[in-house]
């Protein structure tokens, strides 16, 4: 995997971006969940939880990815 660094925090990002729109509307959490797997298993450490892209918002899946990536986390224990 590619590194940028982004802007001047020190940080550097995958040059690959997981978009994370489609989470609890056209996947599932165990789907999002192995996508997440996937994702960081190849070096993907920048993902993009935006709701608003593909698909229209709609209020029974509101927030819904980012609930999802925040289980995610929590079970998978991979944030500092």
């Amino acid at each position: 995997m590619q590194y940028r660094p982004l802007s001047n925090t020190g940080l550097n990002v995958s040059a690959l971006c997981l978009g994370t729109m489609t989470f609890g509307e056209q996947n599932s959490e165990r789907e999002a969940f192995e996508q997440l797997d996937m994702a960081l298993d190849s070096g993907v450490n920048f993902v993009d939880t935006a709701e608003m892209y593909a698909i229209p918002p709609r209020a029974e899946t509101m927030g819904s990815t980012e609930r999802i990536i925040g289980n995610w986390l929590k079970q998978r224990g991979c944030r500092d």
